[in-house]
C-alpha cells in the first residue's frame, strides 16, 4: 500500500474517556499498512456542549458529537449520513448490537448521522462508606436520604434541564415524546420541580457550579457529598485516584419499585463531515473501533466507555471497573432521547438557566412550566428565535 496516505483531522472532548482510546488508536496507525493517518484535537466539555456544530464540521473531517447537535448539523449540511457510507445490513447490525438507544439517537430526518462509539446516561453515583443503609432505588428514598446525608444535585450548565427531563421520565411523561409540540405537561413538570426544589434546598453549595466531572471529582476526594442521584456516569471514577476514594454507580431513581429509571441519554458518536475525503481505509478504521473485540478490550483498556451491549455485559470488563456496566445497564437500556431539532441546544441552555433561577428564587413552579413551554415552542420556529424543525 502506498505511504502517500490521506491525513484526517478530528476533534473530540478533553477527558480521558473522550480522548485516550481515540488517540491511542490513531497513534497505532501505520500509513503503509492502514492507508491513513489521523490526528485527534481536543476541546473542553463546555465547548463540546456549546460550540456551533456547523463551524466544527467546516474545520474537521471527523467530529465527536452528542445527539442533540444532530439537527443543527443536518440543517447546516455538515455531516454525511451513514447510509451513504455503510451498507444497510451493517447499520442494522449496529442498531441491534449497541446498548439502548445509542444508535437510534443519531437517527434524524430518516437517516443516521454518527457512529455511537461511547455510551453514557445519567445514573446514580455514591460513596458506599457514606451511605447509612441501602442504596436508594426510588425518588422517595433519595429524598429521605437527603434528610440524613449530603445529597447533591447536578444543575450547572445544561444539567438542570437534563435532570428535570429525567425526573419527568421517571414520573411517566418523557418530554416532547407523546406530542412533539408540548415539552411537558403542567402536572408532571410541577411535580418534577417540586422534587428538585426539595433536594436543592440541602444540596451542598460547593457543587452548585460544578459539571459532572467536577462533582464526581469532589465526591472522590472529599466527604461532603455522599450521593448524586442523577449524574452522567464516568467509569474512570470507579478506581481510586491519587488521594481519592472509588465511587460506585447504580441505576437512576424510579418513581416506584419496578418503574422506569428516569434518565436522559448522553454518550457520544463519531460523525463524518462533508469536508472529509472518505476512503475505504477510513471506514475500516471506524469499523474496527465499533468491533466487539475493540469495544470489550481496547476501548476499556484506554479509559473509554464502549457502546456495544456485549461489552457492557462482559464479566472481565465489569470485574476491572467495579461493576459499573452491570450496575447501570438497565438505566441505559431505558434512557430517554432528548429533542434533536435545530435549536435544541440553545433551548437546553435557556431551560437550564430558567430552572436554576426558579430553584433559587422560589418562583411558582406552574409559571416556570409555562415559560419552559414558550422557550420550547420558540426553539422549534424558523428564524432568529429558533432554527425550526426539518
Amino acid at each position: 500500500m502506498s505511504t502517500d496516505a490521506p491525513h484526517y483531522q478530528a476533534l473530540t472532548w478533553d477527558h480521558p474517556r473522550g480522548y485516550n482510546a481515540l488517540a491511542a488508536a490513531a497513534a497505532a496507525l501505520d500509513p503503509a499498512r492502514d492507508g491513513l493517518t489521523l490526528t485527534w484535537d481536543r476541546h473542553s466539555l463546555e465547548d463540546f456542549e456549546k460550540h456551533p456544530i456547523a463551524d466544527l464540521c467546516r474545520r474537521y473531517d471527523l467530529i465527536v458529537l452528542d445527539h442533540p447537535h444532530v439537527g443543527d448539523a443536518v440543517a447546516g449540511q455538515g455531516l454525511v449520513p451513514l447510509e451513504e457510507l455503510f451498507g444497510a445490513e451493517e447499520i442494522a447490525a449496529w442498531g441491534r448490537d449497541v446498548i439502548g438507544p445509542c444508535l437510534s439517537s443519531y437517527r434524524y430526518a430518516g437517516r443516521h448521522w454518527a457512529l455511537p462509539l461511547d455510551a453514557a446516561t445519567q445514573v446514580m453515583a455514591y460513596r458506599p462508606e457514606l451511605i447509612d443503609g441501602p442504596v436508594p432505588v426510588t425518588w422517595d428514598q433519595v429524598a429521605a436520604l437527603a434528610g440524613r446525608r449530603p445529597v447533591a444535585l447536578s444543575l450547572a450548565g445544561p444539567h438542570a434541564a437534563l435532570s428535570f427531563q429525567s425526573i419527568c421520565v421517571a414520573l411517566g411523561e418523557p418530554p416532547a415524546e407523546a406530542d412533539p409540540e408540548r415539552f411537558v405537561g403542567r402536572a408532571t413538570g410541577t411535580a418534577a420541580l417540586d422534587l428538585m426544589a426539595r433536594l436543592a434546598a440541602t444540596s451542598p453549595a460547593a457543587v452548585a457550579d460544578l459539571n459532572p466531572i467536577g462533582i464526581l471529582g469532589r465526591m472522590a476526594t472529599g466527604d461532603d457529598v455522599a450521593l448524586c442521584p442523577l449524574i452522567y456516569g464516568y467509569v474512570n471514577y470507579t478506581r481510586a485516584g491519587a488521594g481519592g476514594h472509588p465511587l460506585r454507580f447504580a441505576d437512576a431513581p424510579r418513581q416506584a419499585l419496578g418503574g422506569r429509571p428516569g434518565s436522559t441519554l448522553g454518550g457520544t458518536g463519531i460523525g463524518i463531515t462533508a469536508r472529509a475525503q472518505v476512503t475505504p481505509a477510513l471506514l475500516d478504521h471506524l469499523r474496527w473501533l465499533m468491533s466487539a473485540a475493540t469495544q470489550a478490550g481496547f476501548i476499556p483498556d484506554h479509559d473509554g466507555q464502549p457502546s456495544l451491549r456485549s461489552a457492557w455485559g462482559d464479566v472481565c470488563v465489569n470485574d476491572r471497573w467495579g461493576g459499573f456496566y452491570r450496575d447501570t445497564a438497565a438505566t441505559l437500556e431505558a434512557a430517554f432521547v432528548r429533542p434533536r431539532h435545530p435549536g435544541a441546544i440553545p433551548f437546553q441552555t435557556a431551560a437550564s438557566a430558567l430552572i436554576r433561577a426558579a430553584l433559587a428564587d422560589g418562583r411558582s413552579h406552574g409559571a416556570v412550566i409555562d415559560d419552559l413551554q414558550d422557550l420550547y415552542a420558540a426553539s422549534r420556529q424558523p428564524g432568529p428565535a429558533g432554527h425550526g424543525e426539518r
